[in-house]
């Protein structure tokens, strides 16, 4: 009763399939985001997130959403895009969920295992160094990740590096990835100043983010920020994207109004 060429029973189920039921052939994959995989010619989803990072004079700054999507289906609302790394070390997730978490994962294994080895913790640098060697062999395989790392080197300070699938490593001050990176950017780009104080580096991070998950429907839900410090990692922020759109950012949007309306109406008065 088994098929001689998959080793499956023959015999029916308790729930049997009608025998005139046909699924429908996909032939569009570009319908809900999916494309061609280059190398293997399979199914590829498309991937849209919002991650951010910046160094300034009292750390290194990250801020990321929470939304996970495949296509245009939401998977997830409250993922956890800052991924622990060690106490002075954070990584981020953008591109494949699973891709980044195991090998950010992997990567705090190897830093752990370097500490034990060298009786030091190591150097951001050398850090975002094995995570890029490490994906250069899986160039081409499939992986999707486009990650910051970022944290406090005891003889350099602050410092954030970005890494890809590809096996770039890029040393900056600032990087954003992801669909609403150009939205974080431009935000990012009118407000940011190398001596801002702890509070105006979340507060921007936290407005970058909220406006690409404004303009950007692949981003969204929790916006999360985390500073860097010689002392560690700690959160500094969480809220919903909608609490501040109708929170403070409404009241903003209202004081503005009011400041534009009541120099319209100073200017009629003055003609």
């Amino acid at each position: 009763d088994e098929d001689e060429f998959t080793g499956l029973s023959n015999r029916p189920t308790a729930f049997p399939v009608a025998a005139d039921f046909k699924l429908s052939s996909v032939k569009d994959l570009n319908h809900m985001g999916l494309q061609k995989h280059e190398t293997y010619g399979g199914i590829k989803y498309n991937h849209g997130t919002t991650t951010l990072g910046f160094v300034f004079k009292h750390g290194v700054l990250l801020a990321v959403d929470s939304r996970a999507s495949m296509g245009s289906y939401i998977g997830s609302g409250s993922v956890k895009k800052v991924i622990n790394i060690s106490k002075y070390l954070l990584g981020t997730m953008a591109g494949g969920a699973a891709d980044c978490s195991f090998w950010e994962r992997n990567l705090a294994y190897q830093c752990r295992v370097h500490e034990l080895r060298e009786g030091k913790r190591i150097s951001v640098a050398a850090a975002s160094k094995l995570l890029g060697d490490t994906v250069y062999q899986y160039r081409g395989k499939g992986l999707s990740m486009g990650t910051m790392i970022a944290g406090w080197d005891e003889t350099k300070g602050p410092t954030l590096y970005y890494i890809d699938d590809e096996g770039t490593r890029l040393k900056g001050n600032m990087f954003s990835t992801g669909s609403g990176s150009t939205y974080a950017y431009g935000v990012m780009d009118q407000g940011y100043r190398h001596d801002m104080s702890v509070e105006e580096a979340v507060e921007l991070g936290k407005r970058s983010i909220y406006h690409a998950t404004h303009r950007d429907a692949y981003s969204g839900g929790i916006i999360n920020v985390f500073v860097i410090r010689e002392d560690g990692w700690k959160q500094m922020f969480g809220a919903d994207m909608n609490e501040l759109h109708y929170g403070q950012f409404a009241e903003e949007r209202a004081r503005d109004e009011a400041a534009r309306g009541a120099a319209q109406e100073h200017e009629q008065k003055q003609q």
